[in-house]
């Protein structure tokens, strides 16, 4: 399968937000519309799908702080899995990163999908030896 792979438009925008849900990424605290906006209109940021004919069959939201990369709701419909279209996706945020002189890029994987780990590892990305710590600032 060879993807194309583009930046998300607004008109991708639903599409996007239904395979998120569909992949589990969508979780109560976070509005995906408003990640999806904020993602795809920013200056640091984007949002980028593979099509597959005219359909949006994945997508990955990647973005950088100036020092460090990271990769969000990397999704690949159901369908389409084990066919090269995640690692097609990681690869397209990765040379983004690179593109704007960004030379690490990280990411989390909650607990409920760590299953997923080793499809990160098997991509060259390494466990963090880091604690991760958060405060609430607006209660969801």
């Amino acid at each position: 399968m060879t993807p194309t792979i583009r930046s998300a438009t607004a008109d991708d925008e639903s599409a996007v937000i239904d395979l998120w849900t569909r992949c589990g990424l969508v979780v109560s605290h976070n509005d995906p519309g408003s990640d999806f906006r904020f993602a795809s209109t920013g200056p640091n940021s984007d949002v980028l799908v593979a099509l597959v004919g005219d359909r949006v069959a994945g997508s990955v939201m990647v973005g950088h702080d100036g020092h460090r990369g990271w990769l969000y709701y990397v999704a690949v419909d159901p369908a389409c899995r084990l066919q090269g279209l995640g690692r097609s996706l990681v690869a397209a945020a990765e040379q983004w990163l690179v593109a704007r002189g960004i030379v690490k890029a990280q990411l989390m994987i909650r607990e409920t999908n760590g299953a997923v780990a080793s499809f990160y590892e098997r991509l060259g990305y390494d466990p963090m030896p880091r604690i991760n710590l958060q405060k609430w600032l607006k209660k969801p």
